[in-house]
């Protein structure tokens, strides 16, 4: 039974993820920053346990992993998954808006890997997962500042793997396509159908999609897998 850490897992990917590694009869914590409602609600129907943490502020992160720790008995999976987004152009772009985007994916998953390293080298055993986004890999117009965001955290990744897998912590990153949650449904028809067209397997994915492949990457199945990153875009990127 492995323990299991989510940033960001009060909706989308990420409470997926709290739903499926539960059914999986893992112990869970996750963290959310705003979304209490949802939180709490998932947390009552999986048995999971939910942090408020903002993944920007280091004591915050630091008070998210010692409750986590304390409530599940130490880490053997964090997923980094917990971002922010929004759709402009560069110009319009704000220092503010810039620094929280990349602060809640680059930085808090700096700050949760760095908080959970010791138990894990203890251990000589961890998996850390990345959540980036094929952006990261190819870039978007008008989403400069996620697509920077996460090109960085597959950046940390790979680096993150070659120091930290000799010591049996394996590090991976997942790049999602376009994928059915809350932060897309802004999207119009046209944009969409757009994105489904440029897609070999013509849909959009799911976040199931993409925690099959979290649950793998977790598994000791993957064990001979480090500084990857995994594209689940339906083919969009080939």
């Amino acid at each position: 039974m492995k323990n299991v850490l989510i940033t960001g897992g009060s909706r989308g990917i990420g409470a997926q993820a709290v739903r499926a590694f539960c059914a999986d009869g893992c112990r869970v914590a996750f963290t959310y920053r705003k979304s209490k409602d949802m939180a709490e609600a998932l947390a009552e129907q999986c048995g999971a346990i939910a942090i408020c943490a903002d993944s920007r502020c280091e004591s915050d992160v630091l008070r998210a992993v010692e409750l986590a720790t304390d409530a599940l008995g130490g880490i053997d999976v964090l997923i980094n998954n917990a971002a922010v987004s929004s759709i402009k152009p560069f110009d319009t772009v704000s220092l503010d808006e810039w620094r929280d985007t990349i602060d809640t994916s680059v930085t808090g998953a700096f700050l949760f890997s760095k908080a959970v390293f010791s138990q894990m080298l203890n251990k000589k055993w961890g998996r850390i997962i990345n959540i980036s986004s094929i952006w990261g890999l190819v870039g978007a117009s008008c989403e400069v500042h996620y697509s920077t965001a996460k090109a960085a955290l597959i950046g940390f990744t790979r680096a993150l793997a070659k120091e930290l897998s000799p010591s049996g912590i394996t590090v991976n990153a997942i790049a999602p396509g376009l994928i059915d949650t809350d932060m897309n449904r802004a999207l119009d028809a046209e944009t969409l159908d757009g994105i489904i067209d440029e897609t070999p397997v013509r849909r959009i994915g799911t976040p199931d999609d993409v925690v099959e492949a979290i649950r793998f990457l977790s598994s000791d199945r993957a064990s001979f897998i480090t500084g990857e990153v995994i594209n689940v875009s339906g083919g969009f990127v080939i």
